[in-house]
């Protein structure tokens, strides 16, 4: 279940305790909850969390296999991504636990990622699942994961754990579990006095390419 709290500058985002997977409820949820995070003013930033052993492990193929035409559905996730690319304040992913597929491509919407360091694993299984990733979530990969990273994310479909995620540059802080949300917390509240129009301009001079691709224009 999607949550939002706020701790004095910082909003929290919980995606919840089980696969926190995408499906047309959790992501109108996460819509209400960025409508919410984009009316504030002043010093803010976003830290997006789940409990678990999972972070998110990407779309509901269950949810899928419901629908005539599935790419309505994937267009929303991906307008997901771009909304986080376009807000005017920074973002954190604490990864408590794994992030597969559209899980990790979430993570990579944010700013920064920081990831428990003795279990879980960053992975992008598309080739194994026989899902084509499509221009979007091409473009989104392609502008935040280093080479030789994507390679051997995207194309090969390795399982990274948190200290090679880390020395690959997908990550950016690993942590103790118990250690992750706080230290997302705290980097987020260092960050906050950046939430201003100008982040988001800046993100766009870099990410253009891939918030466009993302929306489909």
């Amino acid at each position: 279940m999607i949550s939002l709290e706020r701790q004095d500058h910082v909003f929290v985002l919980g995606l919840g305790d089980g696969d926190n997977r995408f499906n047309g409820e959790t992501v109108a949820a996460i819509d209400e909850a960025l409508d919410e995070i984009e009316r504030a003013d002043g010093p803010a930033a976003l830290v997006t969390a789940a409990t678990g052993k999972i972070w998110s492990n990407g779309l509901d193929l269950d949810h899928l296999a419901t629908l005539d035409d599935a790419m309505p559905f994937v267009a929303s996730v991906q307008a997901v991504m771009a909304r986080l690319l376009e807000l005017e304040m920074p973002t954190i992913a604490a990864m408590q636990g794994h992030a597969f597929a559209g899980g990790a491509m979430l993570a990579l919407a944010h700013d920064a990622r920081i990831m428990r360091d003795d279990r879980g694993y960053v992975c992008l299984p598309e080739v194994d699942l026989g899902m084509p990733f499509g221009a979007g979530f091409s473009a989104l990969i392609g502008a935040k994961v280093p080479q030789p990273a994507v390679h051997r994310m995207a194309v090969l479909g390795e399982r990274l754990p948190a200290p090679e995620a880390y020395d690959l540059g997908v990550i950016d802080h690993c942590a103790p579990v118990d250690e992750v949300l706080p230290r997302a917390i705290e980097l987020a509240t260092t960050l906050a006095a950046k939430a201003k129009p100008v982040l988001a301009t800046i993100r766009a001079d870099f990410y253009g390419e891939a918030i466009a691709a993302l929306r489909g224009t």
